[in-house]
């Protein structure tokens, strides 16, 4: 699954965090340092279960409930309408 931010979405990286801004309803979302990774590799093409692992990788975390948490987060962002798979 490879997602992209939708078009009047801007993204910036706010030391290792990322701000999320949706230009339609100037609402804005904060990604913290992990967060922000997740995204960024989902965007970059990365698959949740490819994220999830790498996150075990560097958290005291399964791979298996990583992958939970970036699919969570991807449906987060999708269900605000920020993103599109």
């Amino acid at each position: 699954m490879t997602l992209t931010l939708r078009p009047d979405v801007t993204a910036t990286a706010t030391g290792d965090s990322l701000v999320l801004l949706d230009q339609r309803s100037g609402r804005y979302w904060q990604l913290n340092a992990t967060g922000a990774l997740v995204l960024c590799a989902l965007l970059n093409g990365s698959t949740p279960e490819q994220v999830g692992q790498d996150l075990s990788h560097h958290y005291p975390v399964s791979a298996e409930q990583a992958t939970v948490d970036v699919t969570a987060l991807v449906q987060q962002l999708s269900t605000a309408h920020l993103v599109t798979p």
